[in-house]
């Protein structure tokens, strides 16, 4: 009889009790940043901010990365050629010495990494952790970017600051492929020179 003359309550937890009320409209393309919108790859918006002022180009954000930054890291190629085409610098460091190439070879797009390296950017740029574009890819086990990145002279002996190499870090993430492709490409230099 006790039992029945419990009240009992929910324990379940709504949206209000987590604080998760909507209390604005989602973001519409209107409000979005012109990093955001290259982000996303809407290159009429972007054209449109651009109206605005050619100087938005290269404006940084908090992380002192550029549009092109965003849409090199999303793998927004088309986004990518417009802004190279407006005039987008390449080579633009953000804070932490992040590139658009490193982005990209992170994020394993060799279409934007082919794309930044006929733009003259520094092959063997280093972030803070001394990563390069190609310890990047090689740590993504990004096939087509560590190729890419090699044919155009990558640097295999630079160390990040944990110590690893290209070759080093590859064996130690168990990359065969990407361990084959740095030892042709070891081959490849060693008859070449002789």
């Amino acid at each position: 009889m006790e039992e029945d003359n419990l009240l009992f309550s929910s324990t379940t937890l709504t949206n209000k009790h987590r604080g998760n009320e909507v209390t604005l409209p989602p973001a519409s393309l209107d409000t979005l940043s012109i990093h955001q919108l290259a982000a996303q790859g809407e290159v009429s918006q972007v054209a449109a901010h651009l109206i605005k002022g050619i100087s938005l180009l290269s404006k940084q954000d908090e992380r002192g990365f550029t549009p092109l930054m965003w849409a090199a890291a999303f793998g927004e190629k088309a986004m990518v050629d417009f802004l190279l085409e407006k005039g987008a610098d390449p080579k633009t460091i953000a804070r932490e010495r992040e590139s658009a190439l490193t982005l990209a070879s992170s994020g394993g797009f060799a279409d934007i990494v082919e794309c930044l390296l006929r733009h003259g950017v520094n092959i063997n740029s280093y972030d803070w952790n001394g990563g390069t574009p190609l310890l990047y890819a090689v740590r993504g086990n990004h096939i087509k970017c560590v190729e890419a990145l090699l044919a155009k002279g990558a640097d295999m002996t630079i160390e990040s600051d944990s110590g690893y190499t290209p070759m080093a870090l590859a064996i130690a993430l168990g990359h065969k492929k990407i361990q084959n492709v740095l030892e042709d490409h070891i081959i490849k230099l060693y008859k070449s020179k002789t």
